[in-house]
């Protein structure tokens, strides 16, 4: 058996790979797929480290005229073995970048990051300005491409660069636009949305839509930003997403791919788990596209890991869970349980809407990879799209544990503190910690909208629970049986081990209309725990009825109360 190939990480540069005879699955069909469908401009989503700049960077190697004659690069792959292929390789002018490093907490910084990037890409044709090409008022227009460049200047710049280098070369360009909406995600994140959103329309607008000398585009993101945000009037944009046929195997490695690798490496005795941790993403019709990055490092170290979960930016997706409504929560811990959501979703995400549209945060998750359908179907009635979702693999699941603790290590202290409390029925600490807890959870969880301590106390409850659940999971199996009607949560904790107590936790928010104090509400607690006869379910699962503790908690605003 042959030696198999160095697993180099990190490189997305398509020459070094080839030219260092690094480890490489062969994705050049993608060119020929893209070409064959003639689309003018294609817009295709895919979570992170899925392999979607090394693709563009492969794509800008194989047509650009400065890689003219260097068609030993793809040699022995897929692309080589059609001669009119071939004959493409090096034919074309590529305008090529990436927003990924435009991560600003402002506008003015963001904008002056993307004017950058396109001043760079003028130096790089430089030598139209001595080509001869190029008109007095022209070479001026060149010239105005700096990083303080006026709006006009910017939102024209890639438009006019087709148009040089189209002139220069005598033929049409290829633009490929690499994480197009990392950008929007942080203006979003950081408040200034509508501001960039105008901006990058007018540019999007006149460099894919108005631009007479573009052959074709590639767009890559993750997400589908709607059409209306950045996208208005731009009828020739084709979008592949997460659910689409067209390109399915081109991004991440499929189950053929991965045993081939696994048995070159000798690893095939390690099939299923790795299926466990990597496994779990579909694009289109494949239901068995696995995570390149956690492969490639699992290749190298033989050893399991969240990988993925440790290259990724969480920010949006934490912000959209921590700071979402209650019944975001809940179904957060439905999915950290292994239970299955259905819901509808519109793949196209409307940022203005992800604050008061629940579906829109699935979609999201959806398109972050971080959820993978296990069920699609179109409502008869309404036609609209509706999806059982779940966490896609372990590793995702450690990932989701790990960011809900980042959220409680913000006190850390005094929560862990009320955990010990709990395990050794101290009372009294814990009403020390707990509202100690509580104080700093409502000023977390607050959005700045409307004052979570007066009006949200579920807010802290829900996020509690789920703390909950990333801290005791090992020791004990949490349950919940959520009530109708408003502020009552109930948590049973059943242990794993005979020696430890059953613990049922029943949650009430003061109703002065019916209790008097804090102190009636948590005996309205107690006497809802022996109505409803939560014990049952412990006494079932053989926990002995005296080594069942029951706790009250009282809520009024940032004040709790345990009894």
């Amino acid at each position: 058996m042959a030696m198999a190939r160095r697993v180099s990480i990190g490189h997305q540069d398509f020459e070094e790979l080839i030219e260092n005879d690094y480890f490489y699955v062969d994705k050049t069909f993608f060119i020929r797929e893209w070409w064959e469908n003639g689309d003018a401009v294609t817009l295709i989503t895919r979570p992170r480290r899925f392999g979607k700049t090394l693709t563009m960077n492969m794509v800008e190697k194989f047509f650009s005229v400065k890689y003219a004659g260097r068609g030993e690069l793809f040699q022995g792959l897929s692309i080589w073995q059609e001669e009119k292929f071939r004959d493409l390789q090096g034919k074309y002018p590529v305008i090529s970048f990436s927003f990924a490093n435009i991560k600003e907490e402002t506008y003015e910084k963001a904008r002056e990051k993307i004017c950058q990037l396109l001043a760079a890409e003028y130096q790089r044709n430089a030598f139209l300005l001595e080509s001869g090409c190029l008109t007095d008022g022209e070479k001026e227009f060149f010239n105005r491409k700096t990083s303080d460049m006026g709006d006009m200047d910017a939102t024209l710049a890639l438009n006019q660069l087709s148009e040089y280098l189209s002139r220069y070369y005598g033929k049409k360009v290829i633009l490929l636009l690499d994480e197009y909406d990392t950008p929007m995600q942080e203006a979003y994140v950081n408040g200034y949305w509508k501001e960039l959103a105008a901006f990058t329309r007018s540019m999007f607008n006149a460099a894919f839509k108005t631009n007479p000398y573009l052959e074709r585009a590639i767009l890559t993101g993750i997400t589908r930003i709607s059409k209306e945000s950045i996208f208005s009037d731009l009828n020739n944009l084709t979008v592949v997403t997460t659910t689409t046929n067209c390109y399915m195997d081109s991004f991440g490695f499929t189950q053929e791919e991965v045993d081939k690798a696994l048995e070159k490496y000798g690893l095939s005795d390690q099939r299923e788990e790795v299926k466990e941790w990597y496994d779990g993403f579909t694009f289109g019709n494949r239901r068995d596209i696995y995570n390149p990055w956690s492969i490639l490092n699992y290749l190298k170290r033989g050893e399991f890991n969240a990988y993925w979960a440790n290259t990724n930016s969480n920010s949006l997706v934490g912000k959209l869970i921590r700071e979402g409504s209650p019944q975001v929560k809940i179904m957060m811990e439905d999915l950290l349980m292994g239970k299955v959501l259905h819901t509808q979703i519109d793949e196209q995400i409307i940022f203005d809407q992800l604050d008061y549209r629940e579906s829109a945060i699935w979609s999201l998750l959806l398109a972050c990879g971080y959820l993978k359908a296990e069920k699609h179907m179109i409502d008869i009635r309404s036609g609209r799209e509706e999806y059982d979702l779940v966490l896609t693999n372990k590793e995702v699941f450690i990932m989701f544990e790990r960011m809900i603790g980042d959220w409680f290590n913000r006190h850390s202290a005094p929560y862990n503190e009320f955990i010990r409390a709990l395990l050794r029925d101290d009372i009294k600490a814990m009403n020390v910690y707990m509202n100690r807890v509580a104080l700093a959870t409502f000023s977390f969880f607050d959005t700045g909208k409307k004052p979570s301590g007066d009006t949200e106390p579920e807010r802290f409850y829900h996020g509690f629970v789920l703390g909950l659940i990333v801290e005791l999971a090992d020791r004990y199996m949490i349950l919940s049986n959520r009530e109708s009607g408003f502020g009552r949560y109930d948590v049973l904790l059943e242990p794993e081990d005979e020696r430890d107590d059953g613990i049922i936790l029943e949650f009430k928010v003061f109703d002065p209309e019916e209790e008097k104090n804090l102190k009636d509400t948590v005996q309205a607690a107690h006497a809802q725990i022996e109505e409803k006869r939560y014990d049952a379910v412990l006494i079932a699962k053989g926990v002995k009825p005296e080594r069942i503790r029951k706790y009250g908690f009282a809520f009024e605003g940032k004040k709790v109360l345990i009894g």
